[in-house]
């Protein structure tokens, strides 16, 4: 960011975009700490990082829409567990909250990157898409530039309370992950007794 300026704030967060792992809650508050030392204003840091969070998400949303819901519904079929139904189900949720989706997706870390790549697989409108993409990038990017601006030299206690933030996150998806695996285990077990025309309460 020093040596090319706000472009390298818009660079950072597009690859933040692209590789989850590169952390926003560090880049952001870093950028309004050097806008603060004068290299570049709050402003330009504000633009160059929203452009850049734009890219990386239609960058995912491409690769989501190159996979497709045809042929990720086929590798559901062979997957244990899950079937072709369960993608056509999430689409046909992904068309009713998408917008909801992509706008709140944009506000969570370990979530925001990602939530791209099933409104490709939708093939969600593009300017929906792109609309709810910059409201919620903006308001992302504006709160922690700002934190890291107002804060100053102290620009990293950003990224400790946001890391609290994230691994709450985490410990709530792998929660709803194991519930997930549970209940697919579950409907598979009821499904093999049905198709044995065993009575639904044995199966427990």
């Amino acid at each position: 960011m020093t040596v090319i300026g706000a472009p390298g704030v818009g660079l950072a967060i597009l690859l933040e975009n692209v590789f989850p792992p590169i952390p926003s809650e560090v880049v952001l508050p870093l950028a309004g700490f050097t806008a603060q030392q004068g290299n570049f204003s709050v402003v330009a840091a504000l633009l160059w990082a929203t452009a850049g969070s734009l890219v990386g998400a239609w960058l995912l949303y491409a690769l989501g829409a190159a996979f497709g819901e045809r042929r990720l519904a086929a590798i559901a079929d062979k997957i244990p567990l899950t079937e072709a139904g369960d993608v056509h189900r999430a689409t046909a949720w992904f068309d009713r909250h998408g917008a909801r989706a992509i706008f709140l997706g944009r506000l969570v870390p370990g979530v925001r990157s990602l939530i791209s790549i099933p409104a490709g697989v939708d093939r969600m409108n593009p300017l929906t898409f792109t609309l709810y993409t910059l409201l919620g990038s903006a308001l992302w990017n504006s709160l922690l530039i700002g934190a890291g601006y107002l804060l100053g030299t102290r620009w990293h206690l950003v990224e400790q309370y946001m890391g609290v933030i994230s691994r709450v996150v985490y410990v709530i998806l792998v929660a709803l992950l194991v519930y997930l695996v549970w209940w697919l285990i579950r409907r598979q077990r009821r499904a093999a007794t049905a198709a044995k025309g065993l009575p639904q309460d044995e199966q427990d």
